[in-house]
């Protein structure tokens, strides 16, 4: 005989406190491990973001980023005369030869931070037609200007139009803020190649150099025409989106890494107070068990009963959990790449396997929670607990 769920659910009324304590500390566990999990991918999802499926960067094989490649112009020169490059209708290579350096500005409230200036070459609105000017103009080609993404623009002091930036000797006028569909290249600020190379003295040598394909399917071919040239053994051509989604992974990794680690430790906590809530539930009602085993409810009903509260309350918290984490989307935080040491802006984001994980981990800390006080109740002597005051 089977105890019935109406049981387990009308007695979460005569101990509302308790319940209502289990299930806002598996809510907060659950809110934290959710909200480590979305700051996670929303690192992975801005970077990866930050290229298009029909380009293709170039880079040093040896280098750890954009920051540490470099490719000489004579290198520059071979890379134009591989197949499948894309061209303007004047028949100009859409290629973006780009020296990346970093910078320091002051935070808004204080303190300096690293931020990215990349250069970019001419054929650059075709090559990155995601980057769209908010306000202000575009830079003009052979003067020491800059056009800054937007959260450069609300997070540093000295980023908006009119300002002046000085580094390298110069001082480079703010002439535009862009956005950039939320990608990564929102936190830096993008001038002329020549005129970034000139400053720091730099000669034709570039850090990378990122190409538009004819069509997104030339990728193997031109990555297959790129290897094949003994000349550019050296250097290694990506996808643009494949390539940043590998400078997110130890950022993504870490925050992962260290995020669990925290939760699993906040979830011993939601564990231990619902193995508690669920062993003051089983000596509150020892007399109710004693007449359920008297009746001719087997041991197993008792326990799948118990268990089945201690999951439920669990599961509740989780749902919980994910709705308020959810509310996260709506902010954005910067912190530190570490893959170029710079700053970068992110906002949470929550995909159904987050929720997934989530609530499974909910039912997780139910099931470890819930178990030995339901077998501690499947296992009560009817006499014993029908003497029981």
């Amino acid at each position: 005989m089977a105890v019935p769920f109406k049981y387990s659910l009308k007695n979460f009324r005569s101990r509302k406190l308790t319940t209502f304590i289990t299930i806002a500390g598996v809510a907060l566990v659950v809110f934290v491990f959710a909200a480590v999990l979305m700051m996670a991918y929303g690192v992975q999802k801005t970077l990866v973001s930050t290229g298009l499926p029909d380009n293709v960067l170039i880079a040093r094989k040896a280098a750890n980023g954009e920051i540490s490649s470099i490719i000489s112009g004579e290198t520059q020169d071979i890379i134009r005369t591989l197949p499948h490059i894309a061209k303007r209708s004047d028949g100009m290579q859409i290629i973006s030869k780009e020296p990346v350096v970093i910078i320091n500005l002051e935070k808004f409230g204080g303190g300096m931070s690293n931020i990215t200036v990349r250069g970019v070459s001419e054929p650059i609105r075709e090559l990155r037609p995601q980057v769209k000017l908010l306000e202000g103009r575009w830079f003009n080609w052979g003067t020491k200007e800059l056009i800054v993404g937007r959260s450069i623009n609300s997070r540093f002091e000295g980023a908006s139009i009119g300002d002046f930036v000085r580094f390298a000797g110069d001082e480079w006028k703010v002439v535009g803020i862009f956005e950039a569909e939320d990608s990564g290249f929102e936190s830096e600020c993008w001038g002329d190649a020549l005129q970034l190379l000139d400053s720091f003295n730099r000669g034709s040598s570039c850090s990378t150099v990122t190409l538009k394909l004819e069509k997104a399917s030339d990728m193997d071919l031109f990555i297959r025409a790129f290897d094949a040239d003994r000349r550019l053994q050296q250097f290694e051509a990506k996808g643009e989106r494949a390539f940043f989604e590998e400078q997110s992974e130890f950022l993504s990794n870490f925050i992962r890494i260290l995020g669990i680690f925290i939760t699993v430790i906040f979830s011993l906590g939601a564990t231990i107070g619902a193995m508690i809530t669920m062993y003051a539930a089983v000596a509150n009602r020892t007399v109710e068990i004693g007449t359920l085993r008297a009746l001719g409810f087997r041991r197993r009903s008792i326990l799948t009963a118990f268990l089945f509260e201690s999951l439920l309350l669990s599961l509740l918290g989780g749902v919980i959990g994910v709705g308020l984490a959810s509310f996260l989307q709506f902010f954005s935080i910067s912190t530190l790449n570490f893959s170029s040491f710079t700053e970068l802006e992110f906002s949470f984001a929550i995909t159904p396997s987050i929720i997934i994980s989530s609530l499974i981990f909910s039912i997780i800390m139910g099931l470890l929670g819930g178990f030995l006080p339901s077998v501690r109740a499947s296992r009560l002597k009817i006499i014993a607990a029908l003497r029981a005051v």
